[in-house]
């Protein structure tokens, strides 16, 4: 994990939401913008954490919900996320919440010292402008 500022710095602060357990974090959601030219305005990329222990509980489901409500009823038209492809819950979690398959990216990361495939996933808003 980055240090708070570079993160901090990279995500659009109004769209990160945080779910809660008392005072516990037990996950978040937050948008990068995809690029800096005017044309993609419109596209962001999404990260979604759930803690391990809260797992199963439909906290992903909330904080997704949500974050794609307000991207409707914004200016963000087409949501886009890369999962790696035996990660099945949150595969099954975006599709739950409208996402579909795009592709596959071969060897695009690099985790562990391991080249990973990424499987794209994207989901244009219902009525974009």
């Amino acid at each position: 994990m980055p240090p708070y500022e570079d993160w901090d710095a990279a995500h659009l602060p109004e769209y990160r939401f945080v779910a809660t357990d008392g005072d516990r974090v037990v996950g978040w959601v937050a948008l990068t913008g995809y690029s800096d030219r005017c044309c993609y305005r419109g596209v962001a990329d999404l990260s979604v954490y759930v803690d391990p222990a809260a797992q199963g509980r439909g906290v992903g489901r909330a904080l997704l919900e949500h974050l794609v409500a307000d991207a409707d009823q914004s200016d963000i038209w087409t949501l886009q996320a890369g999962v790696f492809p035996e990660n099945a819950a949150s595969l099954a979690l975006h599709g739950r919440c409208g996402f579909r398959v795009v592709g596959t990216r071969e060897r695009i990361g690099r985790l562990d010292g391991v080249w990973r495939d990424v499987v794209l996933l994207e989901r244009r808003s219902p009525a974009p402008d």
